[in-house]
């Protein structure tokens, strides 16, 4: 009679479930580690699973365009309220200048982090030229390119006010109808949050 067949010992089958169960652990921690980063480029690129909610009063701008992409060549290692004029730059236009200012101002201990500047895509009339210069000396002043612009933002006849940060990204975009205490309080948020600039 052969002989029988022996189970194999408990010796041999524990390295089999060993090496089972160190396969799931590294499985888990790759799946922690990778898996966030997955989620976090699909949610951006995607655009699912957004909240709604918000705590800002502009539009959001996070699909990575700077100032250049629309129309305005600049260097500034500062947040900026940038006010595009794309047509002559009358009320609407000079009411987001002032205001632009006043946020400044109203920044108090941090308004040397933040500037306040205007870019005109034609020339300013003599009288409104004038006053920016006597009233608004720190205003900085820039040229529009109208076609990069015209391409980069839907609406190419009203001004808008822009927050920009120090790297030149757009961050938040105003029209016109903007309140003073809510864009105070967007960038009072903006200037909280970061260490830049």
């Amino acid at each position: 009679m052969g002989a029988a067949m022996n189970p194999p010992s408990m010796s041999e089958a524990k390295p089999s479930s060993t090496r089972r169960k160190g396969r799931l652990q590294l499985l888990l921690i790759l799946l922690g580690v990778i898996g966030p980063m997955i989620l976090a480029t699909g949610m951006y690129k995607l655009n699912f699973w957004v909240p709604e909610g918000r705590s800002y009063h502009g539009e959001l701008i996070g699909n990575g365009q700077t100032r250049a992409d629309i129309g305005v060549q600049a260097e500034e290692d500062r947040w900026q309220m940038l006010v595009t004029a794309p047509k002559d730059c009358s009320v609407d236009c000079q009411q987001l200048v002032y205001l632009a200012r006043q946020i400044q101002i109203g920044l108090g201990r941090d308004a040397s982090r933040a500037s306040h500047a205007l870019a005109a895509a034609q020339p300013l009339n003599s009288e409104y030229d004038a006053k920016l210069k006597r009233e608004y000396p720190q205003l900085q002043r820039y040229p529009l390119d109208l076609t990069t612009f015209s391409r980069a933002t839907r609406d190419t006849t009203a001004p808008q006010l822009w927050i920009i940060d120090p790297h030149g990204n757009l961050v938040l975009r105003y029209d016109p109808t903007v309140k003073g205490k809510d864009l105070l309080n967007d960038l009072r948020h903006l200037l909280k949050l970061s260490n830049i600039g």
